[in-house]
């Protein structure tokens, strides 16, 4: 609709994690097209608002690796807590791109539970939907 109208984003922003491979992808539907018009991706969400840490499937460092390793200009991850300030750090500091293989094998690990996106509220539910807690922004 944008390429219609003679538009072009810059960047999009989008959740990029260890669950959306799996149910409604930005990762494959999204991302691919957004590199090949020449938009930057800005991911969010690496770990779901911590949703995705209660499957007790993945860590904050594997979810923030995976992100970090995803074709993004940059990650952007909650900071609430000093904590996870230091939880972001670490990951930095012990960063290495992953390899295709420990891709896969992240993503076998995450499967079964990513399976029906109960693990990223954002997609199955308005929880986190301003505008559907807001209706008169629409006009």
């Amino acid at each position: 609709m944008a390429a219609a109208r003679g538009f072009h984003f810059d960047t999009i922003q989008m959740p990029i994690n260890v669950m959306d491979a799996h149910f409604r992808s930005f990762t494959h539907q999204v991302v691919p097209v957004a590199l090949e018009q020449g938009t930057a991706v800005l991911g969010m969400k690496p770990m779901g608002s911590g949703v995705i840490l209660s499957s007790k499937v993945v860590t904050p460092i594997e979810c923030l690796h995976f992100a970090l390793s995803q074709p993004t200009s940059v990650v952007i991850t909650g900071v609430d807590k000093l904590e996870y300030l230091d939880q972001a750090f670490e990951a930095v500091r012990t960063f290495q791109p992953m390899s295709e293989s420990a891709v896969a094998a992240l993503l076998e690990k995450t499967k079964d539970a990513a399976r029906d996106g109960r693990y990223e509220l954002f997609k199955t539910t308005s929880i986190f939907d301003s505008t559907a807690h807001h209706p008169e922004w629409m006009g």
